[in-house]
């Protein structure tokens, strides 16, 4: 799962606009001159803000006993924070908080050499289990004091999914760098990961007659197929459809991950089918419902990257749907292949510069595309794919159907990062147990669709009496399970093609 949501051309269908930013959770009223340090945010005023927020860890036999900092305190840095319009400004202050108010590396080690003495003498276990235990306790950096203290403030949960939305946003645009960085990002994140495990999160389903603002942020949320307006909106959690949500015990009614379904016949081979078309009726034929389609999962709040959600929406989904439609048993996802179109721009620019030629294409291949194009393969490919106008040529669209089909199954196949699927999407459906069922050409002929993908999708299909095995194989031994169809299209990819 990995990219997450685009703007949606549908907002400015839609009555109550969101700002670009949300708004953050108001803390308790501060004093004048803390929102004065907010509005100018000096480098002084932030390190005085740290010292006061930022509780002090506890002597370890005082743990227990130490008093919680006053509320005060907390919302101090709740309004500060919430005062930085820059996203410089924002990454300032993370980057100050990660870097001095970590681990005390002395206790760490001072804690360490406790332990590993321990062991080497016959003492007692509850002697080396304390020590043990005052070792995690140093371990420990400050910071998440500081964290704790605020998910207890009113709408402090919601603030630090934002905050750690801003640390990741300033992570990617270079703004904030280093191991202390991705040290409290690591922090951050198990706990929400805690906050936001399934026994916390409630599974909503979305109709028509839902509340209009819970619509709308559906709408606004969609990440993969935009919505264009409210018919298009309508038809998308109407018959045949559903459309499921999770929401936190502390916000009902607020979507955090949104999952998508169609109710067909049999298992979709383009989008268009689903998102464009309308449903054969206004009441469901249960007869004509065989299989269950997952088309889009989106993440509403960047923050919660990471994490797992995903995962626990598709199997509560699959269980309410066996509930629903007992005789149910197909179920597959019809899903986009990020990245692909980029890969392959890569390939063609690193085989001209090594080789001169192209070698991921047959003799007859080049030459058949070389004459519809007018030009060198490679160099011409590169200036096509990265368009969507190749589309409109029908020779060129057949000839490339068989080498870019093999070409994909290798890349959701067969490219590996530290062992596991390249491609994000692949990812998320291997780890959930499911299949690389079929490849799909001109499956997706939106211009996001061509361009980001050469127009293929893939159906990732689930067996449920599988899944758990599967998972477990790729997780444990990167074992990826893919049908007939693909591995033949890896076959002839290793026949044909050399990277």
């Amino acid at each position: 799962m990995r990219g997450l949501g685009p703007a949606l051309t549908a907002r400015r269908l839609f009555p109550l606009q969101l700002p670009p930013r949300p708004p953050r959770p108001a803390g308790p009223r501060v004093s004048s001159g803390a929102a004065a340090a907010a509005a100018g945010a000096p480098e002084r005023a932030m390190d005085e803000l740290l010292r006061r927020a930022v509780p002090a860890t506890p002597a370890y036999e005082l743990r227990e006993k130490t008093p919680a900092p006053a509320e005060g305190q907390c919302a101090d840095f709740v309004s500060f924070y919430g005062g930085l319009a820059e996203a410089a400004e924002r990454a300032d202050l993370l980057s100050r908080l990660a870097r001095g108010f970590g681990v005390d590396h002395g206790q760490v080690a001072e804690q360490s050499a406790g332990v590993l003495q321990l062991r080497e003498q016959p003492r007692e276990a509850a002697v080396l289990l304390q020590a043990e235990d005052r070792l995690r306790y140093a371990l420990v950096p400050r910071y998440r004091g500081l964290f704790h203290h605020i998910s207890k403030l009113d709408g402090g949960v919601r603030f630090l999914v934002r905050l750690r939305a801003d640390l990741l946003e300033a992570q990617a645009l270079k703004l904030l760098e280093g191991p202390h960085v991705r040290e409290m990002n690591g922090v951050l994140k198990a706990m929400l990961s805690e906050w936001f495990s399934s026994g916390f999160l409630s599974l909503e389903r979305v109709t028509w007659h839902s509340p209009c603002e819970v619509l709308q942020k559906i709408s606004e949320s969609e990440a993969v197929h935009p919505v264009k307006n409210w018919m298009d909106m309508k038809r998308r959690v109407g018959p045949y459809r559903r459309c499921y949500f999770f929401s936190h015990c502390t916000t009902p009614e607020e979507p955090l991950i949104v999952l998508h379904v169609a109710l067909t016949g049999d298992i979709s081979n383009n989008i268009q089918a689903i998102v464009k078309e309308c449903p054969p009726s206004e009441t469901e034929d249960r007869s004509k419902i065989s299989a269950a389609i997952f088309y889009s999962i989106s993440l509403t709040q960047p923050g919660l990257q990471g994490v797992e959600l995903g995962t626990v929406l598709v199997k509560r989904v699959l269980k309410e749907l066996q509930k629903e439609f007992p005789h149910l048993g197909t179920f597959s996802s019809l899903s986009p292949i990020p990245g692909f179109t980029k890969w392959l721009l890569g390939l063609l620019s690193s085989q001209g510069k090594e080789h001169g030629r192209s070698e991921l294409f047959t003799d007859a291949e080049c030459k058949e595309i070389s004459e519809i194009t007018g030009g060198p393969i490679n160099e011409t490919l590169k200036v096509l794919l990265s368009s969507s106008e190749w589309i409109k040529s029908e020779k060129l669209v057949r000839a490339l159907q068989a080498p870019l089909m093999r070409l994909c199954a290798w890349y959701l196949f067969g490219e590996k990062h530290r062992g596991f699927a390249l491609n994000p999407v692949a990812n998320f459906h291997l780890q959930n147990g499911a299949v690389i069922w079929r490849i799909n050409w001109m499956a997706d002929v939106s211009l996001k669709g061509i361009t980001g993908s050469c127009g293929l999708m893939v159906n990732y299909r689930y067996y449920p009496a599988e899944t758990a095995t599967n998972s477990t194989s790729y997780l444990c031994s990167k074992n990826i399970k893919a049908s007939e169809q693909v591995l033949s299209l890896v076959a002839q990819f290793q026949k044909n093609s050399k990277l």
